[in-house]
C-alpha cells in the first residue's frame, strides 16, 4: 500500500471522534421565603402607614442572565459594539451582559438632556450633556465586573452591564427560559444571576459529542449568612 496513502488512513482511524461546540439551557426563576409577607405575589398593604411600601412579586422578576464564570481558552467576543438606548427616560436594555474588550454606544432618543455616568470599579466614566441629534457616546469595557450606570440628570434612570469574560452567557426570555449557544467541550461553573438576588454557582460539564445540557436554577434570599 502507498506510505502516503497508509499514513492517511492511520490518521483517520486514530484521531478519534471529533470535538463539537454544545449548548446548555435550562429555566432560571426566583422564590421568596415561605411565609414571608412578599411570597403572597407582590402589591401593597391594607395598612395606610405602609400603602407605599410595596412588596416585591418574584413571579414577576426578570433581566435573569444565565453566564460561564472565568476565562475560556480562546474565547473572543461576538460583537465588538453593543447599544444601551435612552428613551422615555429609561436605559434600554435595564441589563446588558459583554465580554471584556466590548465597547457600548449610550445613543439618546429623547429630545431632553441626560448625563450617563458610572462610579463602579470595573468602569468610571461620565459622558456628559447631550441630547437626540447628538453623536452617541461610547465606552469600551476591558475590567470584568458589574458596572452600575446612571443618569445625573434623571433619579430613577439606572441600567446594569455585566463584564465578562467570555461570551458564553445568555439573557433568559419570557418564562425564564435561557439557551448559551456553541458552548465548547468542558467542565464550568455556570452562574445565574439576578440584580436584587443571590447569584447561584453551578459545576456543569459539556460533553465532547456537542449534545444540549439542561440545567435550571431558583434565585431567591436563600443561603445568606444569619446574623
Amino acid at each position: 500500500m502507498n506510505r502516503i496513502l497508509l499514513t492517511f488512513l492511520l490518521a483517520i482511524g486514530l484521531s478519534g471522534p471529533s470535538l463539537k461546540a454544545g449548548s446548555i439551557s435550562g429555566i432560571v426563576r426566583a422564590q421568596g421565603k415561605q411565609g414571608a409577607d412578599e411570597d403572597t405575589g407582590g402589591g401593597n398593604y391594607s395598612s395606610k402607614a405602609l400603602k407605599t411600601a410595596e412588596r416585591v412579586n418574584y413571579d414577576e422578576m426578570r433581566d435573569f442572565v444565565v453566564y460561564i464564570e472565568g476565562p475560556v481558552p480562546g474565547a473572543k467576543p461576538v460583537r465588538l459594539v453593543e447599544e444601551i438606548h435612552q428613551k422615555d427616560a429609561t436605559f434600554i436594555p435595564h441589563v446588558l451582559p459583554i465580554m471584556v474588550g466590548t465597547a457600548v454606544e449610550f445613543p439618546n432618543d429623547d429630545n431632553i438632556f441626560h448625563n450617563v455616568f458610572s462610579k463602579s470599579d470595573a468602569a468610571r466614566f461620565d459622558l456628559q450633556l447631550y441630547k437626540k441629534g447628538d453623536p452617541p457616546k461610547q465606552v469600551l469595557f476591558n475590567k470584568p465586573g458589574e458596572v452600575d450606570v446612571f443618569c445625573s440628570i434623571h433619579a430613577r434612570m439606572s441600567c446594569i452591564i455585566l463584564v465578562l469574560e467570555n461570551p458564553y452567557f445568555a439573557v433568559a426570555k419570557a418564562g425564564g427560559r435561557y439557551t448559551i449557544s456553541n458552548v465548547p467541550p468542558g467542565t464550568y461553573t455556570l452562574v445565574a444571576w439576578q440584580e436584587r438576588l443571590p447569584e447561584d454557582r453551578r459545576r456543569i460539564t459539556v460533553p465532547p459529542e456537542g449534545d444540549r445540557t439542561e440545567f435550571n436554577f431558583v434565585l431567591g434570599p436563600k443561603n445568606l449568612p444569619k446574623y
